[in-house]
């Protein structure tokens, strides 16, 4: 692998929020953050504005403080930060400043797309389950929390991003075997290599893969997909993190066609496997991303009963992705 640079502790610097504004306080003149989830919305530093914040846990009004812990740039990431809060532990990448994981200390969830990863293990066969795009290990961290058995695989390319989670997101504590045989192992390379495989294939392959907070361009193309797909065991699944819609859609809209025909990457898992796809859409309170499933639309009720009561309602919002 490249080498990257050395790691630099950069001097911690508080931010306060108040009414829904981030503003980082130094001695030079100030500037704001905005934390908001990843890929549907970015950390942004802007002299004059402040976007409005959907991923925090406080209510507006209330003050929260950011203390950033960790700055490094790699071959792969122009920027890399590891920002603390009372509430939660972020990593964010890129210039476009995303947010590619989360580390909850007030709740068991993200109430983002990491939580739907957390339903896969109940509709796909015992075995392991790949994460192409592990970043700090947020779905790694639920998965295991809920299911301590499952064997986890997680891909990442860039080796300055497992040195951080190992040191500031407990990844090390996810590589150990829990008490019922369950852990993370971790892969650094390409997830989209042929060699991201295993013997006798996976149960389940979790996709969440972005580059300056865009889904990777090769998930917008169904021969991909369908390579993914021959990494699978029999009646395995894949289950997406999709991204945004390329143009505004309403909530209205969200339940026909003409929604999920607005994200390019459903649109390609799609096309790769016609009438064995199913989508939903976040609700604009969690983010405004959409998630795929592959496979036949699984028995609702009976998903939803496996599953932690915070997601049984979330599972039966999945709907057959059908061509006009």
């Amino acid at each position: 692998m490249p080498a990257t640079m050395p790691l630099t502790i950069s001097p911690p610097r508080l931010l306060h929020r108040h009414h829904g504004r981030a503003t980082l306080q130094q001695q030079r003149p100030t500037a704001r953050l905005a934390l908001l989830p990843r890929r549907a919305a970015r950390l942004r530093c802007a002299p004059d504005e402040v976007a409005a914040t959907a991923a925090e846990p406080e209510q507006q009004g209330e003050e929260e403080e950011f203390v950033l812990l960790a700055s490094n740039r790699s071959d792969f990431n122009e920027v890399i930060m590891v920002i603390d809060s009372p509430s939660n532990r972020y990593l964010v990448l890129d210039p476009s400043r995303n947010v590619h994981s989360i580390l909850p200390k007030k709740s068991a969830w993200t109430n983002s797309y990491w939580d739907e990863f957390v339903s896969l293990p109940p509709v796909v066969p015992r075995g392991p389950v790949a994460l192409l795009g592990l970043g700090a290990g947020t779905a790694a961290h639920m998965m295991l929390e809920v299911w301590p058995w499952i064997q986890l695989i997680g891909w990442e390319i860039d080796p300055t991003i497992i040195e951080l989670s190992r040191d500031y997101f407990g990844m090390s504590n996810l590589e150990k075997t829990t008490e019922l045989g369950g852990s993370l192992s971790v892969r650094i390379g390409d997830a989209l290599s042929p060699s991201a495989t295993v013997e006798g294939g996976f149960a389940g392959i979790v996709v969440d893969l972005f580059a300056d907070g865009k889904v990777l361009p090769q998930l917008q193309e169904a021969e991909t997909w369908l390579e993914i797909a021959k990494k699978l065991m029999p009646d395995g699944r894949i289950m997406v993190n999709c991204g945004g819609a390329d143009t505004p859609v309403s909530l209205a809209a969200d339940t026909g066609v003409s929604s999920w025909v607005q994200n390019p990457t459903i649109k390609a898992l799609c096309a790769a496997f016609p009438g064995q796809l199913n989508w939903k859409r976040l609700s604009e309170k969690e983010s405004v991303n959409y998630v795929a499933l592959t496979g036949p639309l699984p028995d609702l009720e009976e998903w939803s009963t496996s599953v932690p009561s915070e997601l049984s309602p979330r599972v039966k919002q999945w709907v057959p992705c059908e061509l006009a």
